[in-house]
């Protein structure tokens, strides 16, 4: 058997943006390989299959949202704080004309529906990024508390993708979240990052 002669990284990162710009319906197999410039065995031998390609690109950008979440986390004053630098970090991508939603939040309410295993792929990868949430909330608060707010953070979170879309939300995204999440150390200032 042949083996694929291509950078996979960079292939992967090529088809996540044509499945997080079209979804993964509405992106043809000819898409890909235009995208990617592969052709289509080479596809099929390196990914199995559309779905494989697909949930490759889900995984990849799961593993990057994770990383991003732990960084700004460490590196924070405090988990709150650090939980407000990112809920102003999404208030401020959801208002960027280029705005594309979150690949996984788009996939989760695609693929819904149908269910199959490409949305209960894009499911687990939003409940390790809760769990992720909990395990840090942890280290200043008791389990059940944790949970609550690792689940409300992510009810947010979602809200915040998805009302993003529309002109002119951002102060109105910040309210809300401060409404909703008033445990949360916000600061008195908008600190955008």
């Amino acid at each position: 058997m042949a083996r694929a002669q291509f950078d996979r990284s960079k292939v992967i990162e090529q088809s996540t943006k044509l499945f997080w710009k079209h979804g993964f319906s509405a992106s043809s197999m000819q898409q890909v390989v235009k995208n990617t410039g592969l052709k289509p065995g080479s596809i099929y031998l390196a990914f199995g299959s559309k779905e494989g390609l697909f949930q490759q690109a889900l995984e990849t950008y799961a593993q990057k949202s994770l990383a991003r979440i732990r960084s700004t986390l460490d590196s924070a004053p405090s988990i709150g704080e650090g939980i407000c630098t990112l809920l102003e970090m999404f208030v401020a991508e959801s208002t960027r004309k280029d705005y594309c939603s979150c690949f996984l939040v788009k996939t989760q309410l695609e693929l819904a529906t149908e269910g199959g295993e490409l949305h209960k792929f894009a499911s687990s990868k939003l409940d390790e990024i809760e769990t992720l949430y909990r395990s840090y909330l942890e280290r200043e608060f008791d389990s059940m508390v944790s949970r609550q707010r690792a689940t409300s953070i992510m009810l947010h979170i979602f809200g915040v993708r998805v009302y993003g879309y529309q002109q002119g939300s951002a102060e109105r995204m910040r309210e809300g979240l401060r409404v909703g999440l008033p445990w949360l150390p916000w600061p008195t200032q908008r600190q955008v990052p």
